[in-house]
């Protein structure tokens, strides 16, 4: 992607490069995740633009190479399921440079866990149909991003995402962490940064403050599916309600966000959950 100059940029920012696209209202940040949370997946369906963050350092304690599945029937009886990843440059590797350790066994892995968990649902044939082109692409690369970006994509894809896709490696922004988040919600001309209980913590607000862009706390139900949301795989929110029924819970979930109420959701979903 080719940076265009636009327009000056407020003193003291990264730069005045923002890349040729219409500017959304609102941004979303988030490493590229296997299978990823529903907790991530809402997060992004509420936002304009996802800004892919590959460029940081893969960590293997986080999502970016596994995901837990749960059963139908409990949420609480998980399963890891995870990639073989290899780090050419040892810890300092980051998320795009991570290789996929035997991209074949990794195939067949996700294939039959996911079979192994879902297929008794009535809405797993045309998932496993979506899957092919995903399971295929293990066959054509070893880069761990590809693989973790498209499993996002697929499920964005169940619940009718309208957004675009952005790559953090792309962008230019400066270091600190949270002034590079600002930065790369800047570049999207984005008003509002949704930022998950994890960011919280630590986000620097007045970094968002000088590009004028609000940041919304984004936080999810605690019923229904929303039950093991931060925990597992919104794969088994989709098999367990369809995505129709998802895609209402998100909608709905989107709005009280972005109108600042509490989280809640529309209950259509709720579905039989132990969580």
């Amino acid at each position: 992607m080719t940076p265009t100059r636009l327009f000056s940029a407020p003193v003291s920012t990264a730069g005045s490069f923002r890349p040729e696209l219409p500017y959304g209202e609102v941004c979303a940040i988030h490493q590229p995740n296997l299978f990823p949370r529903l907790s991530a997946l809402a997060k992004l369906y509420a936002a304009d633009y996802w800004i892919v963050l590959d460029d940081v350092q893969f960590a293997r304690r986080d999502y970016q190479h596994r995901t837990r599945l749960a059963s139908l029937d409990d949420s609480r009886q998980t399963q890891w399921l995870s990639v073989a990843t290899h780090l050419p440059h040892g810890r300092s590797t980051s998320i795009r440079g991570a290789r996929l350790a035997e991209p074949g066994r990794c195939r067949r892995r996700v294939g039959q866990l996911l079979a192994d968990h879902y297929r008794r649902s009535v809405y797993w044939p045309p998932f496993k149909r979506r899957l092919e082109p995903l399971l295929a692409r293990f066959e054509s690369t070893d880069r761990l991003a590809d693989i973790t970006e498209l499993s996002t994509h697929l499920l964005l894809e169940e619940v009718g995402w309208p957004g675009r896709v952005l790559h953090s490696s792309d962008l230019f922004a400066r270091g600190g962490r949270s002034q590079r988040l600002a930065d790369l919600a800047w570049l999207t001309g984005a008003t509002t940064y949704l930022c998950g209980t994890g960011g919280m913590r630590y986000l620097e607000p007045a970094a968002f403050q000088a590009h004028s862009i609000k940041v919304l706390p984004f936080r999810t139900p605690a019923s229904g599916i929303w039950g093991s949301a931060r925990e597992v795989s919104a794969v088994r929110a989709l098999m367990l309600a369809g995505p129709t029924a998802v895609r209402l819970e998100l909608e709905t979930l989107k709005a009280h966000v972005l109108a600042g109420d509490p989280a809640r959701s529309s209950g259509a979903a709720s579905g039989p959950d132990t969580s």
